[in-house]
């Protein structure tokens, strides 16, 4: 009797470890059968500094339209995220957005580590010998961002600045076309705008070139800063103050992206800007 017991316990314990096995096998295989049926939205992936307003920034949550950032807790809002979001939509594809510093955005794109570019870039001459570019979606123009109540506030020429500290950012056109001012300190070139905005702040320089967009977000959120706009200004050529998208040599996209930006009206693209202005994050 206790035999019988015995085997008939053995065997009722083995139904049930087999009953399990082959549930929890089922469920893998359903699983499975889910993820593998799940198609994957393709992504336009772009990178950019997120530190530019008011083309790109960075912010703490999604609010106005922020695009959470790769590999990052951040979000990245501004000019440049909203076109890119309208151009990835048109794609059909999910907009992923890589932070990138400046000088590494081009190598970003020809590694193929981006798709492309949305960074507030200038379609120059120089890039592009290395990269492509799209059609404009923005064109500015040079100012100067000063102090307030500094000597250099009421300037209407560039002239003006003959003996000033001025700098502009690595690797720009801002930077270069310093050499128009006679007689300037031209200071060394630095890595960003934020970094720019803390040494006019400290008086380390007297001012920074930038363009019009960041002049007026610098000095909307900062009530010290000025931007100067000029009567007898810098001399630049279309390219130099234009934004394009930076893109892969004789890549697809060139066709397609065009197309969308063709369907972005002048006045979509002022409003859009002036959102941007308005909604940039402070200053620092």
């Amino acid at each position: 009797m206790k035999k019988t017991w015995a085997i008939f316990s053995a065997m009722t314990l083995l139904t049930i470890l087999l009953l399990a096995g082959c549930g929890t096998k089922d469920a893998g295989s359903g699983s499975g059968a889910s993820t593998e049926g799940e198609t994957k939205k393709e992504t336009f992936t772009i990178g950019m500094e997120a530190g530019y307003p008011p083309f790109n920034w960075t912010q703490k949550d999604d609010s106005n339209g922020g695009v959470k950032i790769s590999g990052n807790a951040e979000y990245a809002g501004g000019y440049d995220v909203e076109i890119a979001k309208r151009v990835a939509e048109s794609l059909g594809k999910e907009l992923v957005i890589v932070k990138t510093e400046w000088d590494g955005l081009v190598p970003s794109l020809t590694s193929g580590k981006i798709d492309a570019i949305m960074a507030g870039m200038s379609p120059t001459k120089k890039r592009k010998k290395t990269i492509d570019f799209t059609d404009n979606y923005y064109t500015s123009n040079y100012v100067m961002v000063v102090k307030k109540g500094s000597k250099y506030e009421k300037a209407t020429s560039i002239q003006d600045f003959s003996g000033a500290k001025i700098t502009g950012q690595l690797n720009t056109t801002h930077y270069d076309v310093i050499d128009q001012i006679t007689g300037v300190k031209k200071q060394a070139a630095m890595d960003n705008f934020p970094a720019m905005r803390v040494a006019l702040e400290s008086g380390v320089i007297d001012g920074y070139v930038s363009e019009r967009p960041e002049g007026i977000s610098s000095s909307a959120a900062n009530d010290k800063f000025v931007m100067v706009e000029f009567t007898d200004g810098f001399k630049a050529s279309e390219e130099d103050t234009a934004i394009a998208v930076g893109i892969e040599k004789d890549s697809e996209l060139k066709d397609k992206i065009n197309e969308i930006l063709k369907g972005i009206s002048e006045e979509e693209r002022t409003e859009i800007m002036d959102k941007a202005i308005a909604n940039q994050p402070a200053a620092k």
